[in-house]
């Protein structure tokens, strides 16, 4: 079956970097977009970026330009999000997904069929 399993979360202080990881199998990695969401306690999840299959094409929430990077390696099946500059507002679970779609860039969760638990990103003032 289809796993996506996060990794790298953790504890910083504002300003610090965490680098996140998601590591996939059971489906064929490199026909799919990989996003990452976040969701803090009470909120929705939200959209961070997304990455297209060959990793050449990237998008961001307006949040996260600038300071978040999206990468991806098809041979490892593996995705990564690096987080700079982090800010105490981006204290959330941070959960990978998988897009089947062939077109554009989605940024609603209900586009991902494939999601990973989750992994803690906790940055304190």
């Amino acid at each position: 079956q289809v796993q996506l399993v996060e990794s790298g979360g953790g504890s910083v202080q504002a300003g610090g970097s965490l680098r996140v990881s998601c590591a996939a199998s059971g489906l064929t990695f490199s026909w799919y977009k990989m996003g990452w969401f976040c969701q803090a306690p009470g909120t929705e999840r939200e959209f961070v970026a997304v990455i297209r299959w060959s990793g050449s094409s990237t998008y961001y929430a307006d949040s996260a330009k600038g300071r978040f990077t999206i990468s991806r390696d098809n041979a490892k099946n593996t995705v990564h999000l690096q987080m700079n500059s982090l800010k105490p507002e981006d204290t959330a679970v941070y959960y990978c997904a998988a897009d089947p779609s062939v077109s554009g860039f989605n940024t609603r969760p209900s586009n991902y069929n494939y999601w990973g638990q989750g992994t803690q990103v906790t940055v304190s003032s």
